[in-house]
């Protein structure tokens, strides 16, 4: 017979693979960050569709604070939700809102790499940067925000990733760059800057990699990590065409219907 965390899991994951929404999670599954990793972890377990890479979320310093955590959390990236520049989301009443971000592609050596990824030796393992939006929300019927593991329980809240022109890594001052993002149909715009990521973007690659060593995780291929949100969670207001600018990076649009 399954136990209540197998069942619950079972559900979720169909929502997942079937875009449906279910009932709210009990909180004892998704109050604390440990019990929300290990039900995420359960659920990727049961899915067995190719992993893109992998999102950092909770990257903000006072989101941090605000609900007494001590880091950020996780989450792996299915290619089921990664998207081309100027693609459709369809969006629900479950829908949280949009993020603008800076993502990377790591290379797969990576995995053969020892030792823990600093802030020096994080740049060999780097091909590429891009802007990127996402989409977050929930396959649940519930909304706001009321702690890490609300999002981390939830396949870490992503709906779908949407990724502008790539280019080739190179230093540039990524902890100190302007974002945008707006719906000019409705004139609404709000501004961002790349240090609101946990200080920099690349402190939150340098998270991930180093989570992905301890929970000895490994892929095949080269793949993309998503360092978190340059505008917080940005609420949307109306449907439409959403376009996100990064300073000295470029830009990544989406049409939200």
């Amino acid at each position: 017979m399954k136990s209540e965390i197998d069942k619950l899991s079972d559900k979720l994951v169909n929502a997942f693979l079937r875009n449906k929404i279910i009932k709210a999670l009990p909180i004892k599954y998704t109050k604390k960050i440990t019990n929300a990793q290990k039900f995420r972890k359960l659920c990727e377990s049961k899915i067995t569709e190719p992993i893109i890479g992998f999102k950092a979320a909770g990257t903000g310093i006072p989101l941090i604070k605000k609900f007494k955590e001590k880091e950020p959390f996780y989450a792996s990236v299915y290619k089921r939700n990664f998207l081309k520049n100027g693609k459709r989301v369809k969006v629900n009443k479950s829908t949280l809102g949009i993020e603008l971000e800076v993502c990377y592609k790591i290379k797969k050596s990576f995995f053969n790499s020892k030792g823990s990824i600093t802030r020096k030796s994080i740049k060999k393992h780097i091909s590429q940067m891009a802007p990127c939006i996402e989409v977050v929300g929930y396959r649940q019927r519930k909304k706001g925000i009321t702690s890490f593991g609300d999002l981390c329980s939830d396949f870490g809240a992503n709906v779908k990733f949407i990724i502008g022109q790539s280019k080739k890594f190179r230093k540039i001052n990524i902890g100190n760059l302007k974002t945008k993002i707006m719906n000019k149909r409705i004139s609404h715009s709000v501004d961002g800057n790349t240090k609101s990521v946990y200080i920099n973007p690349l402190n939150s690659l340098k998270f991930v990699l180093n989570k992905l060593k301890k929970d000895k995780i490994s892929l095949d291929k080269d793949f993309w990590v998503f360092t978190g949100s340059t505008v917080g969670v940005v609420p949307i207001k109306k449907k439409g065409t959403y376009l996100g600018i990064i300073e000295k990076l470029g830009s990544v649009r989406t049409i939200i219907t």
